[in-house]
């Protein structure tokens, strides 16, 4: 039995998918468990860069099974569309090693729409694919699950007036043709028919059975909708717990949990950032770290590594240790700083805090370290041969966090990573 899962530990965009499709090597499943397309990874294997929103980055091994669970929100069109273009990339027998829960939920287009019409309101930062306005519906128990596109017509029409209604009440320039979409139902429901099946059975059962199951996670702890920066979050849990309720796994049968970082830190849309740099060193960092969401293709603000974040974020999932991914970005750099403490109002705090307002506040204590140019980490294999000052700083980050640092990214492909035994 083994359960092992892997979770950003910054604001997202840390390398999950590198660390997961590393791992996948070794493993039977693959899963998702929550989020839906507003996720991005990228995977670089055998010089092509494939990229996932939906899709377990697990998928391009052809030896394991992917799954998207069932606390995951999923759009269609963006599923299949997104399967087509890795398959143009090479992607090869995805049609036998995909699973779909049939009890995820379904992000219809006019959910993309609503999202749209929210954010001008609210001005959240939100990839506007739908995803808040689906896990809404979900808690108010008016939205559509997978199962319900293999319900009678008339249920299923039944449904999606009952979750238009309330639509049309609060956006009423909204328009939407039911009977197009319950035509596009039937067509997904189609091609979803062989993928679809109950994924907790699936998983528990592989697990009872000595399989090992990787889970990836989406977003990251400092997006979580109860951990994060809240009101600049994501819609759904992306810490530890999420593993239980996103795939119906008991916490038991959870190994170990990973946590991935960048060697610097990084976050799309608004919200407090405190480590952020709004100058040329921020600047730098976007530049050479090609610092653009997957999904959304926004630039992200870049900042210093926050211990304060780090540790928060290991105090909230219990990481065995980490991968600290991106190290290379600092190869030019003559020196580097970790911010290391908050102060607020004069005095230093000693956890997160919980208002906006306050994080936005805070003054931060940092560390300085020199750099390593003109030496360079890019694409270095062995730790040994990485600069002194580079060790020294990777030593620094885990002295720090108290937790070890397992793995460090010295690039974008696959073979650009070091296991530290």
């Amino acid at each position: 039995m083994s359960v092992t899962v892997v979770l950003g530990g910054q604001w997202g965009d840390e390398g999950k998918g590198k660390l997961v499709d590393l791992l996948a090597e070794k493993v039977d499943y693959v899963c998702r468990c929550q989020g839906g397309n507003n996720a991005g990874h990228t995977v670089i294997a055998g010089g092509t860069a494939y990229d996932f929103h939906l899709l377990p980055s697990g998928i391009i091994n052809e030896t394991c099974t992917s799954v998207m669970g069932n606390g995951m929100v999923i759009h269609l069109p963006g599923l299949f569309d997104e399967i087509q273009k890795n398959v143009a990339k090479g992607l090869k027998g995805w049609e036998e090693r995909l699973k779909v829960s049939d009890r995820a939920h379904i992000v219809f287009d006019f959910h993309q729409k609503i999202d749209q019409l929210i954010e001008k309101e609210k001005a959240i930062g939100t990839t506007k694919k739908g995803i808040g306005p689906t896990y809404a519906a979900k808690s108010t128990r008016s939205g559509l699950r997978i199962c319900d596109l293999f319900t009678e017509p008339a249920v299923l029409r039944e449904k999606l007036e009952n979750l238009l209604s309330g639509y049309f009440i609060r956006f009423p320039t909204l328009e939407v043709n039911i009977d197009e979409e319950i035509k596009k139902c039937e067509e997904y429901k189609e091609k979803l028919r062989p993928l679809v099946c109950d994924t907790i059975q699936l998983v528990n059962k592989a697990v009872s059975d000595g399989k090992s199951v990787l889970v990836e996670g989406a977003n990251a702890v400092m997006l979580d909708i109860d951990f994060g920066t809240y009101p600049y979050v994501t819609s759904s849990n992306c810490t530890a717990g999420v593993v239980c309720t996103g795939l119906g796994i008991p916490p038991r049968r959870i190994d170990r949990v990973y946590g991935v970082f960048k060697a610097y830190t990084t976050r799309v849309g608004g919200g407090a950032f405190p480590t952020e740099q709004k100058n040329e060193i921020g600047d730098k960092i976007q530049s050479i770290g090609k610092e653009r969401g997957v999904t959304t293709g926004r630039k992200r603000r870049c900042g210093w590594f926050d211990v304060m974040v780090a540790k928060y974020s290991n105090t909230i999932n219990g990481y065995e240790s980490i991968a600290l991914t991106k190290i290379d970005i600092f190869d030019t750099f003559k020196e580097l700083k970790i911010g290391v403490a908050y102060n607020l109002d004069g005095k230093k705090l000693d956890s997160m805090p919980a208002e906006q307002s306050q994080l936005e506040r805070v003054e931060v204590d940092y560390v300085t370290l020199p750099g390593w140019a003109p030496e360079v980490t890019a694409g270095v294999t062995n730790y040994d041969q990485l600069p002194i000052n580079a060790r020294n700083y990777i030593e620094k980050i885990e002295e720090l966090i108290e937790v070890k640092v397992e793995w460090v990214g010295t690039g974008p492909n696959r073979e650009h990573i070091i296991h530290r035994s």
